[in-house]
């Protein structure tokens, strides 16, 4: 996960699966059933923060940058790493679009969980600032975080706190610390000084927020990049690994199929990344369903597992078992209730499954993407793809079905785009 280099003018750096930096070795049925637990907390995570929001009604120039991004398997995790340096530190952590605050954790610490990278220790570093609770920024998280500021004492620091759906916390103060991306340098950039952590974060140092909110690190260096950043998420193999670009050069891409854009559906009160889901074909024949194009789908790199209203998913998933009728069935597992015995079998062709979104964009799921293994003799296949509990939440398009695929936000154009590419750094 170190920087390599230049290419076409970009910084390139690393993006990898979050299990990638752990060597830890656990049971597999365990650890499966453990990573659906941690994501049905990240799915209740989501919806409750927009329930409540309902209810409560300095940067440098340079050019692209291109960001290692890589599976977190080791870690113990379905999410996705990158490693940044923070105040000339390494600090390697979770990329989520459905957050804002990014935020690591820091010394002293009063609680903290056990990460990979030395803890950040601010007092070190002479670039290191805290941000006053009288400021703007500190006034912005209500909207970043769901919980607004709160004034410290001795100085009067601006002190934060964001609670995740599965009792997972951070907490601390608000400061501000020069960032490199690569060979890019982000002055005063503003994240989460973490003091009390406690969590399902594995390994990591941190989060990295990749939301719509003025906090977020999209909206901090917009004026560097334009707003437009990309990724392409690779596989969970260890060797594996893909990019997080910043900016909008087309260039660095490796897609093999013309990039498609659809509308991005602006909501100030809800800042995610909502998109029209309008059409879901499998194997080439279009699913049948009410709740197309009701403008309720968010695209989260923090989710695993794709979720869809119950109407849309019962007519995928019928149409799907129909056409995968001639291999045998399998238990349900946990959120994942279309399951097969594949154990027999040296080849199995699988329908391909492709989502559609206003503006005839669409969305080729990859076939590693369509389904999760819970067993490794195979005998434990199921359908990578769940069922919302009530038809009026909010769909979710989750990393599963991301994989190699170079997904362009434009957030000033607010544009989303989706081309196919085997995602490789290298």
């Amino acid at each position: 996960m170190e920087f390599e280099g230049w290419e076409n003018g970009a910084v390139i750096l690393e993006m990898k699966h979050k299990d990638s930096c752990s060597g830890k070795i656990l049971d597999w049925n365990k650890k499966l059933q453990k990573r659906l637990i941690m994501d049905n907390f990240q799915l209740r995570s989501l919806q409750s923060r927009i329930k409540n929001i309902i209810l409560s009604g300095n940067i440098d120039d340079s050019v692209d940058t291109q960001i290692p991004l890589t599976s977190g398997i080791r870690l113990q995790s379905l999410n996705y790493i990158v490693t940044v340096e923070l105040g000339g530190r390494k600090m390697t952590v979770i990329v989520d679009t459905g957050s804002d605050l990014s935020w690591v954790q820091c010394q002293p610490c009063n609680r903290c969980y056990n990460q990979q990278d030395p803890v950040f220790n601010p007092s070190k570093s002479p670039s290191y600032r805290t941000v006053l609770c009288n400021s703007l920024t500190c006034r912005s998280l209500q909207l970043a975080t769901g919980n607004s500021g709160v004034c410290g004492s001795n100085p009067p620091t601006c002190n934060y706190v964001v609670n995740y759906g599965d009792g997972s916390y951070t907490s601390g103060e608000v400061g501000m610390e020069h960032l490199n991306l690569g060979n890019t340098t982000v002055n005063n950039f503003i994240f989460g000084c973490g003091r009390k952590n406690q969590g399902l974060f594995g390994g990591a140092s941190g989060l990295v927020g990749l939301g719509r909110t003025d906090l977020s690190l999209i909206s901090q260096i917009s004026p560097m990049f334009g707003g437009v950043f990309s990724y392409c998420l690779p596989t969970t193999e260890a060797e594996a690994s893909g990019s997080l670009v910043m900016g909008g050069n087309s260039s660095v891409y490796k897609n093999t199929t013309p990039i498609s854009y659809t509308r991005m559906i602006h909501n100030p009160l809800l800042p995610f990344y909502f998109l029209n889901l309008t059409g879901i074909t499998v194997g080439g024949v279009e699913v049948q369903a009410p709740s197309f194009g009701k403008d309720r789908m968010i695209i989260d790199s923090g989710t695993v597992i794709s979720r869809l209203p119950p109407s849309i998913y019962q007519a995928l998933k019928a149409e799907f078992v129909k056409q995968f009728s001639g291999y045998p069935s399998a238990p349900s597992f946990m959120i994942l209730d279309s399951c097969f015995n594949l154990s027999g079998y040296q080849e199995v062709k699988i329908p391909d499954i492709k989502m559609y979104f206003e503006g005839s964009a669409e969305l080729n799921v990859d076939v590693t993407g369509v389904f999760y293994s819970v067993k490794t003799d195979a005998s434990q296949v199921c359908l990578a793809i769940a069922s919302l509990p009530y038809e009026d939440e909010v769909g979710i398009i989750g990393n599963y079905q991301q994989k190699n695929q170079r997904i362009i936000y434009d957030t000033k154009g607010s544009m989303l785009g989706f081309a196919e590419e085997a995602c490789s750094f290298y």
